[in-house]
């Protein structure tokens, strides 16, 4: 987890941060292998665009595409500097859909930072609540937990997974529903004429 609190966060205090943290990202991974053509290249950044929206604009010239970047959708992120800058690192940016803020991770990482850095404290000063976040991030990284997908959609698929089938009236359950074999064309046509009185 990379933090680096501030007192203000525009655009350029934002993107200076996240440009200089993408470097060394980038410096830390091995060097990527040359593409075999431009045309295979291109087909690997185009590939991550299927299925998009609003697919972005590819610049005509791409490098090795070395590092997908999952970001908000915010309007800051979307900037041409900014894209073309992406680009020109070999950095797909990624961004998630306007109503899925469940699918934006960062959200659940602030909340655990919150929790962690703030509880039963009570700061008084800007610099006070980012030491004690920044002090939350270093002990993070000391011991990362890692996310598991989950939310409500798995909460009901697991749910579903658990139910449990009723056998007859009686109050016992079975995992599985007992297949029970269809009654035949003879059997239903005995049964429609069967005298009941």
């Amino acid at each position: 987890m990379r933090v680096q609190g501030v007192t203000s966060c525009r655009n350029p205090v934002l993107h200076g941060w996240l440009k200089a943290e993408l470097c060394a990202i980038l410096a830390a991974r091995p060097a990527p292998p040359e593409p075999v053509s431009v045309a295979a290249n291109r087909a690997c950044w185009e590939r991550w665009q299927e299925g998009l929206s609003q697919p972005i604009t590819l610049s005509a010239a791409l490098p090795p595409l070395r590092l997908l970047l999952v970001m908000d959708n915010l309007t800051g992120h979307k900037t041409p500097s900014f894209v073309c800058w992406l680009f020109d690192h070999g950095i797909m940016p990624l961004y998630t859909p306007l109503g899925g803020s469940w699918l934006n991770m960062t959200e659940s990482v602030q909340r655990i930072l919150k929790r962690r850095g703030l509880a039963g404290q009570h700061p008084t000063t800007p610099d006070a609540i980012i030491a004690a976040l920044e002090a939350a991030a270093q002990g993070w990284n000391a011991a990362p937990t890692p996310f598991v997908w989950g939310g409500r959609r798995s909460d009901r698929r697991h749910r579903r997974r658990q139910r449990q089938h009723a056998l007859g009236g009686s109050g016992a359950c079975t995992r599985r529903p007992l297949p029970r074999p269809r009654p035949t064309v003879l059997q239903q046509w005995r049964s429609a004429g069967q005298v009941t009185h």
